[in-house]
């Protein structure tokens, strides 16, 4: 399990990075399991995992969540895009 420990004030929260990140995790939902119920594509999959964790995952301290949130949705497009070009070649199964 790889952790960071994030400094707050009065307290040391540890944020799990690897095994049930909160930046793919909602409502008891985690993205992995929305992508194999509906036995997604690698580039579907990838582009619902943007998606849904559009601006909740910062990469570094003072990001601006703004800024990360369209980079995720610009990268969920890309997928989508590489998705469509897969079908029209008939790259798919």
């Amino acid at each position: 399990m790889i952790t960071d420990k994030v400094d707050m004030p009065d307290k040391v929260e540890k944020v799990e990075r690897v095994d049930h990140p909160a930046h793919y995790t909602s409502g008891g939902m985690e993205v992995i399991d929305i992508i194999e119920a509906f036995n997604l594509s690698f580039c579907s999959g990838n582009a619902i995992k943007y998606i849904l964790r559009s601006g909740a995952k910062l990469d570094f301290e003072g990001q601006d969540p703004k800024a990360k949130a369209v980079e995720d949705l610009r990268k969920a497009a890309w997928y989508i895009n590489r998705r469509i070009m897969e079908i029209e070649e008939g790259k798919c199964d």
